[in-house]
């Protein structure tokens, strides 16, 4: 019987050595995870150029680019959801020449971060685009969307019509999801995990993102695993993208029957993420528009291929009719021109 006793308390002693190493291997793994914001300083001299203006925009600094042709018509670009201005650059290039673009980290993304509404859904975008483009003074503009963009774009178009002379839509959001959400979005929803997951290293899902969205997978480099990563860890970013993944509506498509904007809808027939069903709903809810889907293309159309998206803008922009001149105000009245006592003579002379 002695013995045994030893053996017993010789167990209970190898209890707490045991916790003690579990909780120093699990700190150890939560050391290793995590993943700090990075300074904003230090990403936007990665990651801003000689063309970035920052803006103040309804009370938060917007990093906005305005690029290209500035006679012509401007072109304004909304990116997806954890995207960032970047990723309209094949189009600055290959249209810069024929259109001015005017592209935009939305609040919550980017080199812009958090904004005091402390709102990220569609509506708040909304909003967003309008302050944009009135600190910008544009009176009429043509408007592109891709993904959560999309969605942006085609609300606005639906709620401000007098401001837009074309709509262009990319794998844009706007019909209810069949299947599972994307696993950022899944994470993020998930009480507890999306709470702690924010602050974890980015990298992995970032690379497993990619791999869902590019149809190519020669498009997933370690440059563009690294920019999409380091920019989620901009200040405030990944609050912004824990409070939107909990807050967006489902979105109701009723408003795409009234549009009556030309309309381009562009679509990557390789698309998990929106499919390419959808690129047809969004030309049988709008009235009169025009689709354009290419084959071998995944989520971002333009970036795997901005050549020919590119030019399937600029051959639909050219079709656009250009917005009607201002009309200039009218001059005063002439107080003696009203007043019946005065008699005008039949011909006014000209002035010297």
């Amino acid at each position: 019987m002695p013995p045994r006793r030893r053996r017993t308390e010789a167990r209970r002693r190898r209890w707490p050595l045991v916790l003690l190493f579990a909780a120093s291997v699990l700190a150890g793994v939560v050391l290793w995870a995590y993943a700090p914001t990075l300074p904003r300083e230090t990403l936007i001299a990665r990651y801003a150029n000689d063309r970035s203006k920052f803006i103040d925009v309804g009370g938060v600094l917007a990093h906005v680019r305005d690029q290209g042709n500035p006679d012509a018509m401007p072109l304004v670009l909304i990116h997806g959801s954890m995207g960032s201005l970047h990723m309209w650059e094949g189009w600055a290039r290959d249209l810069g020449g024929q259109i001015r673009l005017i592209s935009v980290d939305l609040p919550g993304h980017g080199l812009t971060g958090d904004w005091r509404r402390d709102e990220y859904t569609i509506e708040a975008y909304t909003d967003f685009i309008e302050v944009l483009v009135d600190t910008l003074h544009l009176d009429r503009f043509a408007l592109a969307g891709h993904s959560m963009g999309g969605a942006v774009a085609w609300s606005f178009a639906a709620t401000r019509p007098h401001r837009l002379s074309a709509l262009i839509l990319v794998d844009a959001a706007g019909f209810p999801r069949q299947g599972e959400a994307p696993l950022p979005t899944r994470l993020a929803r998930t009480p507890v995990v999306g709470d702690i997951g924010i602050y974890f290293k980015p990298e992995r899902i970032v690379r497993r993102s990619l791999t869902e969205v590019y149809a190519d997978p020669a498009m997933v480099t370690p440059e563009r695993i690294r920019q999409y990563a380091e920019l989620q860890r901009f200040p405030g970013n990944r609050e912004a993208t824990l409070r939107r993944a909990r807050t967006q509506e489902p979105l109701d498509p009723t408003p795409l029957r009234r549009l009556t904007v030309p309309t381009l809808i562009l679509w990557g027939a390789k698309d998990r993420w929106v499919p390419v069903a959808d690129a047809f709903r969004f030309q049988s809810a709008i009235k009169g528009s025009q689709l354009e889907v290419f084959a071998n293309l995944g989520h971002n159309p333009m970036e795997e291929d901005p050549a020919a998206t590119a030019a399937a803008v600029a051959a639909f922009l050219a079709t656009v009719p250009p917005p009607p001149p201002p009309v200039a105000p009218a001059a005063p009245a002439d107080p003696a021109t009203n007043d019946p006592t005065v008699v005008l003579p039949a011909v006014i002379p000209e002035k010297d």
